[in-house]
């Protein structure tokens, strides 16, 4: 399976362990994100979500190996609350600053841990949603699919086209008519230019300005392997 690697920008999607739905209700979407915020954000820099009944889609940038060697550092030194509260706060910070006021260049943790550090991130974001959504739905068992996709973006084009593709989603699926209309994704975030889950700023830069963002939604930018897969 694909590692994951600081600094590089993945699509990354996953889908319900079987054939029930993963979100259920208004609350579990909320407390998805909440969770989402918690667990990744502060080792990754995200561009786009969408959430659906039976999956969701994401695309990520994975911070500087020297933040992610930070946050290491300092989970694996802390028990105390003020410790933890200093950790959340890299996913608010722009890197550079960070590295150039709070750490070295030096490598002072090996590829392997980082790797299952940010592997871990994720699968303690599964874990507890899927421990919240049992409790409160009397299930027991997994609920995600233990290895969730994750495809390397290696340039622009593909990128604008994770981008869109992700959000326009829900109506590849039949969820909603037009993709403004699924209010679970980060589209109207984009749009509203107000988010505290998207770097919607560099995201727009990305596609030159908010109006080609638009544009490029409403013209169906599709060109990716599994656009038609159905499973995702």
């Amino acid at each position: 399976m694909q590692p994951l690697i600081p600094n590089m920008v993945y699509h990354i999607f996953n889908h319900a362990n079987g054939f029930e739905n993963t979100f259920r209700s208004d609350n579990n979407f909320r407390f998805f994100l909440e969770k989402y915020r918690h667990h990744i954000s502060p080792v990754a820099e995200t561009y786009a979500y969408c959430l659906m009944p039976n999956h969701f889609h994401i695309v990520v940038r994975i911070r500087q190996r020297e933040i992610i060697e930070k946050i290491i550092e300092v989970r694996s030194s802390s028990n105390n609350g003020s410790n933890f509260a200093k950790v959340q706060n890299f996913g608010k910070v722009v890197d550079d600053e960070v590295v150039n006021n709070e750490v070295t260049n030096e490598k002072v943790i090996d590829d392997k841990t980082i790797e299952l550090f940010l592997s871990k991130q994720f699968a303690n974001l599964f874990s507890s949603y899927t421990q919240s959504f049992n409790k409160v739905f009397n299930r027991r068992g997994s609920l995600f699919l233990k290895a969730f996709k994750r495809i390397p973006i290696t340039n622009k084009q593909y990128f604008l086209n994770s981008i869109v593709y992700t959000h326009r989603n829900p109506v590849h699926h039949g969820f909603c008519t037009h993709f403004s209309e699924w209010q679970y994704s980060s589209y109207n975030e984009i749009i509203d230019e107000r988010s505290d889950i998207v770097e919607f700023e560099k995201l727009l830069k990305m596609f030159d300005d908010k109006n080609n963002f638009i544009d490029l939604h409403e013209n169906k930018l599709l060109d990716l392997p599994f656009a038609n897969d159905n499973d995702i």
